[in-house]
């Protein structure tokens, strides 16, 4: 299992969650972004600064996503190409997007461009708080020990073959 974030809209209240837990839970993380940020030394973080243009951080994450990994994500294209390679997409309020829910927001998301591609004002996103903090560290902590569970019943299930 990979964790890959698409770091140019993660706060960073999300990447702090995420370095130590790729620490703690001995998970590789890679935040990919158009600009290089701070990471802690560890083996467990990398990043992969791309060209700066319209979602180049997406589709690199997209090319090398495989199955099983997690993407730490708020763009919903992304989320839904994940989805379909397998992996596992999480918003940065803990939210997992499933095949369902992807298509739901994709539509809302093209009706919200139409009505300002019109001139209407939709507003932003809301403001990012502690509760959101704590939504994704607790989602993240769930996810995380089911998938590495999941991962040691198939390694032990591998050995008995």
């Amino acid at each position: 299992m990979q964790i890959w974030v698409d770091a140019d809209a993660t706060p960073k209240a999300i990447k702090d969650i995420l370095f130590r837990v790729a620490e703690k839970r001995r998970v590789r993380a890679c935040f990919v972004a158009n600009r290089g940020m701070y990471l802690l030394q560890s083996p467990y973080l990398s990043q992969v600064v791309v060209e700066k243009g319209f979602d180049v951080a997406d589709h690199y994450i997209a090319q090398r996503v495989g199955l099983g990994d997690l993407v730490v994500t708020s763009d919903i294209p992304l989320a839904a190409l994940v989805i379909e390679a397998g992996g596992v997409a999480m918003s940065n309020h803990g939210e997992l997007y499933t095949e369902e829910n992807v298509r739901e927001r994709l539509s809302v998301r093209d009706f919200m461009q139409d009505l300002r591609d019109s001139g209407v004002q939709t507003g932003g996103p809301r403001p990012f708080g502690e509760a959101d903090k704590r939504s994704f560290a607790n989602a993240l902590d769930r996810l995380l020990t089911k998938c590495l569970q999941d991962e040691k019943l198939r390694s032990l299930g591998k050995q008995g073959d």
